[in-house]
């Protein structure tokens, strides 16, 4: 059997891709002088919340996740952030590739509340792979990755939010059911509000509330 190990070497943002796009930057490694005609891999990425430190501000933003402090010994559990799969080229002993994460902005997503939460720092990441690779010097066998590969990461908070600023400089994101946007477009027309912006101030102010009320400083 062919051994394999796998290292994250870095994270970027996909500058040119046409949603918000991670990329993970792998080095695969084969036992040594061993021939890869191909590998196909799967990839599951986990936030690891407990292998990092966090300030009081983030604490209280991530109180919908997690709880209150007191309770996170027992509360702050991996997130799951991704499941991708890569095809490999052919290589013999080690190689690296591009793993690329597609991501989405949606805040009732867990994984994407976590990073909104955060204000600095680095993101701990958790990758299993598993998949099928063809190997042999002459002719093809066919061997299974092992469940057991793993390997970590450190991403730069930074870096998912230049990677959101590509995509939605200066917005947030919000999800509706379809009654709900009815009603606020009812809301909207009715008053002749000119963006739905506007619509949520105006909402706001008939609340009594501020835009910014009850807002966690970051």
């Amino acid at each position: 059997m062919t051994g394999f190990s796998f290292a994250c070497t870095g994270v970027r943002a996909d500058r040119y891709a046409a949603g918000p796009t991670l990329v993970l930057r792998l080095r695969i490694t084969a036992s040594p002088g061993k021939r890869v005609h191909a590998m196909v891999l799967h990839c599951q990425i986990r936030i690891e919340p407990a292998l990092r430190g966090y300030a009081d501000p983030e604490a209280a933003r991530l109180a919908d996740l997690f709880g209150e402090r007191s309770r996170w010994g027992s509360t702050l559990k991996p997130l799951q952030f991704a499941q991708v799969s890569l095809t490999v080229p052919a290589f013999t002993g080690g190689t690296e590739a591009d793993l690329a994460v597609p991501c989405t902005y949606d805040t009732d997503v867990a994984a994407s509340r976590y990073f909104e939460a955060l204000e600095d720092g680095e993101v701990p990441l958790l990758l299993l792979f598993s998949g099928t690779a063809f190997t042999g010097a002459a002719g093809f066998r066919v061997e299974p990755v092992p469940w057991d590969r793993e390997a970590t990461c450190r991403m730069p908070v930074a870096v998912w939010r230049e990677m959101l600023e590509q995509h939605f400089p200066g917005t947030g994101w919000i999800r509706l059911s379809r009654d709900a946007m009815d009603a606020l477009l009812g809301f909207r027309s009715g008053r002749a509000l000119p963006s739905w912006e506007a619509t949520v101030r105006a909402l706001l102010e008939e609340a009594g509330a501020s835009p910014a009320a009850g807002r966690v400083p970051r």
